[in-house]
């Protein structure tokens, strides 16, 4: 019992030079707000029609995404035996073409919406490594949530330029 008390104490008492929990607050805010300050003198804002590779390369496979499901589609494919699956993939076809201009365009929110899907798809692939029951399938997952993953990590950085071109800094 006393042992535990003594810990208490020491535990509870501050070191005499330490500094108050608040400015180790403001402390680490400055800090955070110098790192985003050097990112962002970083990067060099979009000239006028300037699209960044990530983001045609992200037009680029929103739009064959919607082909090829489109020529599934049209090739009688089906997922499953049983219900009509035509309006789900009508809605999905709306997205991924609605993406793909909006890419094309270089639009903020078409690389975010761009970025969630792409989000979803390295989640998925990346669970379905649980149940990958050969090789084909390990490969399958992992040749989906990689290239995914890449994709992602490209467009983060192009938002920002984006975003700077679509919202100036006020100095």
């Amino acid at each position: 019992m006393a042992q535990r008390s003594r810990k208490r104490r020491v535990a509870s008492a501050a070191p005499a030079d330490a500094p108050p929990a608040g400015a180790l607050r403001q402390t680490r805010s400055e800090r955070s707000a110098a790192r985003d300050a050097e990112a962002r003198a970083g990067l060099e804002p979009l000239l006028a029609g300037e699209r960044p590779p990530a983001v045609t390369i992200a037009a680029i496979v929103a739009l064959a995404l919607a082909v090829a499901n489109l020529a599934l589609l049209a090739g009688g494919y089906r997922i499953k035996a049983g219900g009509s699956q035509t309006p789900g993939l009508v809605v999905f076809e709306v997205l991924l073409l609605a993406a793909a201009a909006g890419l094309w365009k270089g639009r903020y929110w078409a690389v975010l919406g761009f970025e969630a899907l792409l989000g979803l798809t390295i989640v998925y692939a990346s669970l379905s490594l649980v149940v990958a029951s050969n090789l084909a399938a390990v490969g399958l997952c992992l040749g989906i949530a990689i290239p995914a993953g890449l994709l992602f990590y490209k467009l983060i950085r192009a938002m920002a330029r984006i975003q700077m071109r679509e919202h100036p800094r006020q100095t």
